[in-house]
């Protein structure tokens, strides 16, 4: 193989391994990844797909879930594809190999997984019965944009993990790294956590917060009905005070007047989230912030892997 690209040009190399690429897809089981995404995103709309979209708190939930299993599926996706053939890239890399070429045929691979695993999520939450929102924003389809949302997740996560694997000289540490890497986007999402001080700057570098932001906003969070107020005041029906049960009789006249929908509606004007509005320029700042940090995670494995000779590893 070295001495079979000696002499190619940088283009030809990522011809040369985009193809190895495709052929480890097909004979080397990394084609398992499809039928991962579709059992992790069946689970996840089987858990939360009711109220998804239907009230705000189903609407978090299920793009937090969304939000997770697109992290998920990026990470395992690269996490050791360059770890696990390092010597290769060595000998390579001496006989001629352009770290650059290496990498962008690996950014194109993974860019096809990540849409066709995007497109499997999307065709799961379809046949699960999730009613996405019809308006637009971006494009003329808001599935679209729920899509390349949804991909962009995924192909950030990629990104960061394909970073990672070029960092790290064995796939065990890779696979030990990526718990951390994974809890640190749950904790620093600023959803999941309500986070105060130095703790939420942190929450700009991590794909969740923009991730759910986007979905979030897509799904007209803002717009939604809220149930938990009405859930709690419903638990202190037997309340008694002096003899006199206040809040049975509110939640009574409340229902009795069919107001309950009112009462719903007006609960979630107060806990809509400023970052949630229903509007292009939003999705449009989510999606810039996530391009920014693919970009810096693909940049950093060449600038990583360009220094491949001096490990001694």
């Amino acid at each position: 193989m070295p001495d079979k690209i000696r002499y190619r040009g940088r283009i030809a190399q990522i011809g040369i391994y985009f193809g190895k690429l495709v052929r480890m897809f097909i004979y080397q089981n990394d084609w398992k990844m499809l039928p991962m995404a579709a059992l992790i995103g069946g689970l996840v709309t089987f858990a939360v797909g009711s109220s998804m979209f239907v009230t705000q708190e189903g609407t978090f939930n299920g793009c937090f879930s969304l939000t997770c299993v697109c992290i998920w599926n990026g990470f395992f996706n690269s996490i050791q594809v360059i770890c696990r053939e390092r010597p290769i890239i060595k000998r390579e890399h001496r006989s001629g190999m352009h770290i650059s070429s290496y990498v962008i045929a690996h950014m194109i691979y993974q860019l096809i997984l990540c849409a066709l695993q995007t497109g499997i999520i999307l065709g799961i939450c379809h046949m699960a019965g999730i009613s996405f929102p019809k308006e637009s924003l971006i494009t003329p389809y808001s599935m679209l944009d729920f899509g390349l949302t949804m991909f962009l997740i995924t192909y950030c996560a990629d990104m960061m993990s394909l970073a990672i694997s070029a960092m790290v000289k064995s796939t065990t540490t890779a696979m030990t790294v990526m718990p951390f890497v994974m809890m640190f986007q749950l904790l620093f999402s600023g959803g999941l956590i309500v986070l105060e001080g130095p703790a939420e700057k942190l929450t700009g570098f991590t794909i969740t917060k923009w991730g759910l932001q986007s979905l979030c906003a897509q799904g007209q969070f803002n717009t939604q009905p809220q149930v938990t107020l009405w859930n709690t005041i419903w638990q202190f029906r037997s309340f008694d005070f002096n003899g006199e049960k206040p809040v049975k009789m509110i939640t009574d006249y409340i229902r009795k007047n069919n107001m309950l929908n009112d009462f719903l509606a007006e609960s979630g004007k107060y806990t809509a989230n400023p970052a949630y509005v229903f509007n292009p320029e939003n999705i449009i700042h989510c999606w810039t912030m996530i391009l920014i940090m693919t970009v810096i995670f693909a940049v950093a494995a060449v600038v990583i892997l360009e220094f491949i000779d001096r490990d001694k590893r």
